[in-house]
């Protein structure tokens, strides 16, 4: 009866995701409000507001045709690509980077937008290819050059964990369309010979000492290693059940840096301890098990790689923040979703949540298909 009240284009919307998004979203804001000492401003307002603005652009996106996404890939992966090449060219610096564009009133980040262009991008390729030609040459060489060229720009900006997020986004899409392990054991096998060279040659000298600062933090806890020490101090003085809402002192007295953007679990965890921290946990658990049913479900080889992809980029974000804030990874610079204060990063994972909506919507229209092949 209470169904029947409802109108149908609200009740067939994914609930069982905005649910638990908008949860995660004003916890999130009230981690925020805390961390601006009991104020909505500058970041809960902003945030709750970015999160009502995305959530309907995740809506629009819901209702975009198959035919039209596919067709849009490589249009978009081209458009994008210019836009990285602009930064170089007319981009601002900010935080000893130039990584934004400003194109009239707005400031945009390009190296976001690539994180799900290239998950588009690689699915249309390999939706495209002959399922024979899979594990050739012709099937590497191309996706390696979509992933190498917008990688290489944003590594010049420089913004390593961008540019590792869409190496991550895109390997995991090659893999996920089935090439052959041996390509991928190849790969390791290179990135262990390079990585040295890489290290000693290719490193700006901030971003090799946060990989010094990851392997001995105490080295330099006042300097390099005082971001990974501080965050340590904030999550394990939470204890289990924290200090209380509002009564983190890592945060208010400003010990602990960027306590709104990447560190904000550990602004979390200081105040809510262990009980917040595995609620988080759960609630992401939630969103990247519906991503991966939704992949799971798709009708045909392109919806499963970009559902996949999408959930994979989602997944890479929460990955790398968590073992970032709790010192099992170095300093790159990459936020929570949901719950760092940041437009970009939210703009980025409300447009993978709006094309698992797609496909989710593309499966229900067309109906359901076996797991990958």
């Amino acid at each position: 009866m209470a169904r029947s009240l409802i109108p149908a284009p609200i009740a067939e919307l994914p609930w069982r995701v905005i649910l638990p998004l908008a949860c995660l979203t004003c916890f999130g804001a009230a981690v925020l409000y805390s961390a601006a000492g009991g104020s909505m401003s500058p970041y809960a307002s902003s945030h709750l507001s970015r999160f009502v603005l995305f959530l309907a652009m995740a809506l629009v996106i819901r209702r975009f045709p198959k035919e039209i996404v596919r067709w849009a890939a490589f249009p978009a992966y081209g458009a994008v690509v210019l836009l990285l090449m602009g930064v170089e060219a007319l981009g601002f610096v900010g935080g000893g980077s130039q990584r934004w564009l400003a194109l009239g009133p707005l400031v945009l980040q390009p190296s976001e937008l690539m994180k799900p262009t290239i998950v588009l991008v690689l699915a249309s390729f390999y939706n495209s290819l002959p399922v024979g030609e899979i594990g050739g040459w012709r099937s590497i060489l191309p996706a390696g050059a979509l992933i190498a060229v917008p990688a290489a720009l944003v590594i010049i900006q420089p913004d390593l964990g961008t540019a590792l997020a869409i190496c991550f986004g895109g390997g995991c899409t090659i893999f996920l369309a089935g090439l052959p392990m041996r390509w991928f054991v190849g790969g390791g096998v290179a990135a262990a010979v390079i990585a040295p060279l890489a290290f000693f040659f290719g490193l700006h000298d901030y971003q090799r000492n946060r990989v010094l600062v990851f392997l001995d933090p105490e080295s330099d806890p006042l300097g390099t290693g005082y971001h990974i020490t501080q965050s340590k101090i904030a999550i394990g003085s939470g204890g289990i059940l924290g200090k209380g809402f509002g009564n983190g002192s890592q945060s208010h007295l400003n010990y602990l840096p960027e306590s709104h953007t990447d560190f904000v679990f550990a602004t979390m965890s200081e105040e809510w301890g262990l009980v917040g921290g595995l609620g988080v946990l759960l609630v992401f658990g939630i969103i990247l098990r519906w991503g991966l049913g939704v992949a799971r479900r798709a009708p045909d080889r392109f919806s499963q790689l970009l559902a996949a992809g999408m959930t994979v980029t989602i997944f890479f974000y929460v990955m790398i923040n968590l073992m970032m804030v709790t010192g099992l990874a170095p300093v790159v610079g990459i936020p929570l979703p949901f719950m760092s204060h940041g437009g970009s990063s939210m703009m980025t994972n409300m447009i993978c949540i709006g094309t698992l909506m797609m496909v989710d919507r593309w499966t229900k229209e067309g109906g359901s298909s076996s797991s990958f092949s």
